[in-house]
């Protein structure tokens, strides 16, 4: 399966984009130079890559409010992960340690004063903005179901990746499909479906069967499908964890094999996210409304993903990728 079958796997799911896309965009640049998220070295690889309009395909329905919450997660998102992937401190896990406790001092309303960290850096003075627009209007179960998603992102990130890495280690792909769910923030971007939408899912539903089966579905298209087209750029880094290079090292394919069983499997998983959509729907007709929502959500996220994923300049230009690191993003060392 080439990427132009690929593409047509997601015609499932309609094209959109938010009508405030630019001025997401104008936003963005804005709150990221305000904050010292993205420095002026960074600045013109960073809006290249296009998190506004990313924002604006994955959340097309957003208030402009949430719209441009949304794309400041994206870019705080993505610059961690940055940080994490290809900078000192994504192999120095007793400095990680240090800077996430910080935020999830944030995170659980210790607040930065109490933070562990020496001189905790943008990336825990931004997260401080980030939460205070975002926590305050979300219920308990809500906060506590996102905090939990994004520590175990970041834990994951920093203990599980960066052991791999440090010991040249390969992960076998049963295990990558489901750390990759985490490394990749994905249940987080789909919390924020609650936020932008005003939903409440409550735990016995979204602890269940079905819901879990057309989530975990939705995210691996998405994980999927960013991992092949970031793939080029991520091999000319030493990269190792995308499963296309994943399949190709444990089975010895070529990289066109595993690229082709790669595409293959993201439309399987496009299948199953529609038959277990189908089976949430008909089998909680109490919570049909919110569900409906939820799930149009999850679908918004897959076709909006695969087209900024395509497209983005992110990963057309390998070379620039470390212009993405930010010295100060974690602060000083002790």
């Amino acid at each position: 399966m080439t990427t132009d079958r690929l593409i047509a796997a997601f015609e499932v799911f309609p094209y959109q984009v938010h009508v405030d896309v630019e001025r997401a965009r104008a936003h963005l640049t804005d709150w990221a130079g305000r904050t010292g998220l993205v420095g002026e070295a960074a600045r013109r690889r960073f809006e290249k890559a296009d998190f506004g309009w990313f924002a604006a395909m994955v959340y097309p329905t957003a208030d402009r409010t949430g719209l441009y919450l949304t794309a400041d997660w994206f870019a705080w998102l993505f610059m961690v992960d940055d940080q994490l992937d290809d900078g000192a401190e994504g192999r120095d896990p007793d400095r990680l340690r240090t800077v996430f406790d910080g935020m999830r001092a944030v995170l659980t309303g210790a607040g930065p004063a109490t933070a562990p960290v020496p001189a905790p850096g943008v990336a825990i003075s931004s997260l401080v903005d980030l939460w205070g627009r975002t926590a305050p209007l979300q219920t308990p179960r809500w906060r506590r179901r996102f905090t939990g998603h994004l520590t175990e992102c970041l834990t994951t990130a920093a203990t599980w990746e960066a052991g791999n890495r440090r010991a040249g280690v390969v992960p076998d792909p049963a295990t990558y499909i489901r750390k990759r769910r985490h490394t990749g923030a994905i249940y987080v971007c789909m919390d924020l479906i609650d936020v932008v939408s005003s939903l409440d899912v409550p735990d016995a539903v979204y602890d269940s069967a079905p819901f879990r089966a057309a989530l975990d579905a939705a995210s691996d298209v998405v994980c999927w499908t960013n991992d092949v087209y970031s793939l080029e750029k991520e091999r000319a880094l030493g990269e190792v964890h995308n499963l296309v290079h994943v399949l190709q090292h444990h089975h010895g394919w070529d990289t066109g094999t595993a690229l082709d069983r790669t595409c293959a499997a993201i439309a399987d998983r496009i299948d199953e996210f529609r038959r277990a959509e189908e089976r949430l729907l008909a089998g909680r007709p109490e919570h049909a409304e919110v569900l409906a929502r939820y799930t149009a959500g999850m679908r918004s996220w897959m076709r909006g993903n695969l087209d900024w994923s395509s497209r983005t300049r992110r990963y057309r230009d390998p070379a620039a990728a470390t212009g993405y690191l930010e010295s100060a993003l974690f602060g000083s060392r002790a």
